[in-house]
Order: C-alpha cells, then sequence, then structure tokens
C-alpha cells in the first residue's frame, strides 16, 4: 500500500488540490490519488465522507497504526516538509524561509479579486479577460512584484522563486496557470519565472493527468 493518498478535485479547475500534489510529489513518497469531480453533488458527498470539511485537498498518511487525515493546502504542505526535512521543501536560509513562508500565507490568505475574476481553467485562453475587474491588477502587480523580488533575492542558484524548487512554488502555480490564461502583462522577471513554471516537470504531469482527465 502507498504511504499516502491524496484527494483532489478535478486537476482543470482546482487550484487548492494542485499546490500540495505537486509538494508530494516532490518528496518521492509513494502516493494513490483519489480524483473527486467536487464541483458536482456526488462529488462533493464523496469528499464529506472522506474528510472532516468535505473539501478538497486532503492528505491521508497511512504509515501509522491510525492513519493521519491533514486537510487545507498549506497544512499538508507544511506537515510534508515536517515528514521530508531532506527534500528542501523550504529553504534552509532563515531569511529566505521566513519570506517563502510570509509569501505562501500571502497567497493562501489573500489575492480574493484576481480568484474571483480569473478563475483557474487549466487549457482555455481567455487573453484580458477579467484583467479590468476591480481589484485585480492591483493583485498581478504584488504578485509581480513577489516573483522579482525573490527571484532576484534569493533566486541566483537557480530558476525557482528561491532558485530550487520549494512549497513557495506549488503555492504560486495556479497563478502562473491563470497568467497563460489572462495573460496579463508582465515584468521581465515574472515572465521568465512563469515560463520556468510552465516547463516544471512537476507542472507538466499536472497536465498530462488532467488530459486523461477529460
Amino acid at each position: 500500500m502507498p504511504d499516502f493518498t491524496v484527494v483532489i478535485g478535478s486537476r482543470q479547475w482546482s487550484s487548492w488540490s494542485m499546490r500540495p500534489w505537486l509538494v508530494l510529489r516532490q518528496t518521492g513518497a509513494s502516493f494513490d490519488e483519489v480524483v473527486l469531480q467536487h464541483r458536482t453533488a456526488a462529488g462533493k458527498a464523496e469528499a464529506a465522507a472522506l474528510g472532516p470539511t468535505g473539501l478538497v485537498p486532503l492528505l491521508i498518511d497511512r504509515r501509522t497504526q491510525v492513519p493521519i487525515k491533514i486537510w487545507d493546502s498549506l497544512a499538508i504542505c507544511e506537515y510534508l516538509a515536517e515528514c521530508y526535512p531532506d527534500r528542501g521543501l523550504w529553504p534552509s536560509d532563515r531569511m529566505a524561509r521566513a519570506t517563502a513562508r510570509s509569501i505562501s500565507a500571502e497567497m493562501h490568505s489573500g489575492f480574493r479579486p484576481l480568484r474571483m475574476a480569473l478563475a483557474m481553467d487549466l487549457f482555455e485562453h481567455f487573453p484580458g479577460a477579467g484583467l479590468d475587474e476591480p481589484g485585480v491588477a492591483e493583485d498581478i502587480a504584488r504578485i509581480d512584484a513577489i516573483f522579482r523580488d525573490c527571484r532576484t533575492a534569493f533566486g541566483l542558484g537557480g530558476p525557482y522563486l528561491f532558485g530550487h524548487r520549494t512549497i513557495a512554488d506549488a503555492m504560486y502555480a495556479p497563478v502562473v496557470s491563470r497568467f497563460r490564461t489572462y495573460e496579463p502583462e508582465l515584468s521581465e522577471h515574472a515572465a521568465e519565472y512563469v515560463a520556468t513554471m510552465l516547463a516544471d516537470e512537476g507542472f507538466k504531469a499536472w497536465e498530462d493527468a488532467a488530459r486523461r482527465e477529460l
């Protein structure tokens, strides 16, 4: 039996599922998946039967006698970082790690105008749609600044926000997908980072699995 089971929603739309799935894949741990049509009544009922919130994602750690259930995307990522401290899921440098945690929490709790106006739709292309909705330009500018500042301050050792791939990259991966879909204007640093993430092996594996769901 695999060490973990991850319960996720439809890959085409479930941005919150994408984040911990990418991190779980990075650990190298064995896992299986339960993919729910989370926008349907049946999918919602199945999610409610599996976890305490009735929402996705949900991680089940089967390595203990009584399986441990962890819900909420960021909580799952933190749990995996504790389980696999040698995988570099957070940066080793204290300042970089504090920044990575801060921007991950910012994504977790913020950017509501962008979320509402620019829904994740993995394979669609709507250039310009929703960009003039209230608050969206400000959210895009803030995310652009995050990408630029992290790359220039901490990312000199590699192409990701903190050089190597971390939880922070997974937290912003669905936004990268949205930027491809809606094509806002980005700074050079941000555009280069978006290209890096679109070519990332984990991101592409998520896309390949999403195509098989269609």
